[in-house]
């Protein structure tokens, strides 16, 4: 099981055991799509050839934007947005499924390639659960479309930090002694 550091090192995502399971991922989703973009299904229909040919382009895309969505998410401390980031992988993941059904269901037979996706998916799932758990809910920017608020906090709550009372006292000024400045006069 992964580290809690693995999770917050922002300088080091390629490096996450999260990353480098999704880089697997993308490489067998490419690989996938490479065999289904090429092949010839026996069908009158010219339509079901054209779906499985976007079922392999969706599969190639959602696997690609789950490293890109895992990198952003790492470079970002707000509890909202790495929801976000994470909502939107967890979607490409699910999604993947779908288009592997999808392969299947327009005479895709290369399974075992469809197998080792799934399995390579699940244990990315399991890594990527672990890595939620690490997301601080309490460094947040209210989400006004109350989506992503921890416990607690409502999309039209006001905002904290906009209450808050001027006070000069909270600024650090650096006191300069103004006797030894020649103003020009």
């Amino acid at each position: 099981m992964p580290s809690e550091d693995d999770f917050n090192s922002q300088n080091d995502y390629q490096d996450s055991e999260l990353f480098k399971k999704a880089t697997e991922i993308l490489k067998l989703a490419n690989r996938i799509a490479e065999i289904a973009a090429s092949y010839e299904i026996d069908s009158k229909d010219k339509n079901e050839q054209e779906i499985l040919r976007s079922q392999a382009l969706f599969i190639r895309e959602d696997a690609s934007i789950i490293p890109s969505k895992i990198a952003g998410a790492y470079h970002c401390d707000l509890y909202d947005i790495k929801m976000e980031k994470a909502t939107i992988i967890r979607k490409c993941a699910r999604d993947l499924a779908t288009h592997m059904t999808g392969l299947e269901m327009f005479g895709f037979k290369e399974t075992e390639y469809l197998n080792l996706l799934r399995n390579e998916i699940e244990d990315f799932r399991i890594l990527f659960a672990e890595w939620v758990k690490t997301f601080d809910p309490w460094n947040y920017m209210i989400d006004r479309w109350g989506l992503f608020n921890p416990p607690g906090i409502n999309y039209n709550d006001p905002d904290p930090d906009d209450d808050l009372p001027f006070d000069p006292d909270d600024l650090d000024f650096e006191v300069v002694d103004t006797e030894d400045i020649d103003f020009g006069h």
